[in-house]
């Protein structure tokens, strides 16, 4: 299979208003089942979110968590690592942030920083960052092994759609906090990003961990999108019935409530 193309994700859908909170509500249902089944089977899953500056990833991942159980849910904004982890193989502080049995960990940017800002930057070697790609599969490919469900999505604007938000982040009193001098420095190597994104789905997209383009221009359209392959992917041989009481706890509890239960 070929990697997906940006090009073919520059698409300005308009999902109507009705539509999209009906949608909603669906899928943040279904999460919720999902979540369940991960607690009640000890299970676990990583959502790993990458996207361009003002795509929408914040607000994905607002609705992604607004119905789910925060003990069992943790999210990870990842920004330039601390001394003490620069100071480590680059991938050391991912080991640290991994979701345990019964947990679901989702990641705002992730360990492709590798081959994304680091390359597009220059703050590491094109050979540390070519060697990344396989290194990348690899964990990965021990996450999965263990049991681990990973979905990859990636938000795709166009620079247009992006110029639109950026301005709006500034005229927005309370959304100034959401932007910087960075989104600017890096609207300015989107070429740059564009190579290092196509090396990326080329190289890092195998048949058990693919990266999923979302066109992203219309936030309610690339919300429900996005939701879908979470749901998808997190659910992907998880039984989702419900269990049946536990005929002793059902003994205990219509003994303390004095009636019959069922």
């Amino acid at each position: 299979m070929s990697p997906p193309d940006l090009a073919d994700y520059g698409i300005d859908h308009d999902l109507p208003r009705e539509v999209y909170e009906e949608r909603l509500l669906a899928l943040q249902h279904r999460l919720e089942l999902i979540q369940a089944a991960y607690i009640a089977q000890g299970l676990k899953g990583i959502v790993a979110i990458e996207g361009w500056d003002a795509s929408g990833k914040g607000g994905l991942i607002t609705r992604m968590l607004a119905t789910l159980d925060p003990r069992f849910c943790k999210v990870w904004s990842i920004a330039a690592p601390s001394r003490e982890e620069a100071a480590r193989h680059y991938l050391w502080r991912f080991w640290q942030r991994l979701p345990g049995n019964r947990e679901i960990a989702v990641y705002d940017r992730t360990w492709y920083g590798r081959v994304l800002v680091e390359r597009v930057d220059g703050f590491t070697t094109e050979a540390r960052w070519q060697a990344a790609y396989d290194e990348i599969n690899q964990f990965e490919a021990q996450l999965i092994a263990d049991g681990t469900r990973l979905a990859k999505v990636f938000l795709h604007i166009t620079q247009k759609e992006q110029d639109k938000r950026l301005e709006e982040r500034l005229k927005t009193p309370w959304k100034r906090w959401k932007t910087g001098k960075d989104d600017y420095h890096n609207r300015s190597r989107r070429a740059a990003y564009l190579e290092a994104y196509h090396d990326m789905f080329a190289r890092c997209s195998p048949a058990d961990a693919p990266w999923h383009v979302v066109a992203a221009n219309d936030k309610k359209w690339a919300r429900i999108r996005s939701l879908e392959i979470i749901c998808e992917t997190l659910s992907a041989g998880v039984d989702l019935s419900w269990p049946d009481p536990d005929p002793e706890l059902v003994k205990i509890a219509e003994q303390a409530l004095g009636k019959r239960l069922f």
